[in-house]
């Protein structure tokens, strides 16, 4: 079943959460012990992560500067066909558009259809670590809504060139990210409201949440959607914090407040244990109040928590 099936067929708050491909070179296995330990929660889904090529600099025996682009995680597609077959659970590799091509996400949708994927998160995915010739920007698309339009003429038999091809017997369904204390590159939140509202009337069919630890903040922002005419399925993203950095790294990459008294309880932590232990309280509480008052499930952002996911979940589902 596609993911807003899931969501419009449950008769209970459903449990997700993302997944890392393995680095380059390392087994899946790793991947498989995650949703082993996670599984006994019924997951409706699994999202995995796309991550484009990064530049590296490397000295040869003579001395010379050379630069390669490495792609640290590939597999996303290889990955979500691999679960769906292993598991039977729904995966959703995420399509991003930087630092990949219109060409490529063509055949990521070829293989993914084939392979009887049928469910995306469609994102823009983070430019910061990309060099992208300037001559060749044309290539790439800017905005998550121009992976839309290509993914909606995928589903309609149309190519990139414009040729009609035999339309897919199961169309894509997609869903997009929303950002409850607003994207980083939104100039104000309207804007942000602005752009997912159109997101939604191309066709997504559901909005999963950045990372916040402030409730206040995802409910507001889903008042601001629902006052828009924005009618899909918010589910909140909620991150376990299992180390005393993220106090300071989480709100400066993903741009999300630490509320006050949660900020207070990580700061007496003298160990990443202390400050895990701190985190998983947190996330019982969090997501209590969230599924009291009605969320459509949680997704749970995963990379290095899945131990503190368990604990959260065994708590509340």
């Amino acid at each position: 079943m596609k993911v807003i099936d899931l969501l419009n067929s449950a008769k209970t708050p459903t449990f997700s959460f993302e997944l890392l491909p393995p680095l380059k070179g390392n087994s899946i296995e790793r991947v498989f012990g995650i949703i082993d330990r996670l599984r006994q929660f019924d997951p409706k889904y699994i999202n995995i992560t796309s991550h484009h090529s990064e530049p590296v600099y490397k000295t040869d025996a003579i001395g010379n500067v050379k630069k390669s682009n490495l792609r640290k995680r590939p597999g996303s597609v290889a990955i979500a066909a691999a679960i769906q077959n292993k598991y039977g659970i729904t995966a959703v590799p995420h399509i991003i558009c930087k630092g990949f091509t219109k060409e490529e996400t063509e055949y990521a949708l070829i293989d993914l259809s084939f392979l009887e994927v049928h469910d995306l998160l469609l994102l823009q995915g983070d430019a910061k670590k990309i060099e992208i010739n300037p001559a060749e920007t044309h290539l790439y698309h800017d905005y998550a809504s121009g992976l839309i339009g290509q993914v909606n003429n995928f589903n309609n038999g149309i190519d990139l060139d414009g040729e009609s091809f035999e339309k897919p017997r199961t169309p894509f369904s997609y869903g997009v990210a929303g950002y409850p204390e607003k994207h980083e590159a939104a100039p104000d939140p309207d804007s942000d409201i602005h752009y997912l509202k159109q997101k939604a009337a191309l066709g997504a069919d559901y909005i999963v949440t950045q990372m916040f630890f402030d409730n206040e903040k995802y409910f507001a922002f889903v008042d601001r959607c629902r006052s828009e005419g924005i009618t899909i399925p918010i589910l909140p993203g909620v991150k376990p914090v299992v180390l005393k950095s993220q106090l300071e790294v989480l709100p400066q990459i993903f741009k999300c407040d630490i509320p006050e008294e949660f900020a207070h309880e990580l700061r007496k932590c003298q160990t990443d244990d202390e400050a895990k232990a701190v985190g998983v309280e947190w996330g019982i509480k969090q997501c209590r109040d969230l599924l009291a008052k009605g969320v459509p499930g949680i997704h749970f952002y995963s990379l290095m928590a899945t131990e503190s996911i368990y604990k959260i979940a065994k708590e509340v589902y």
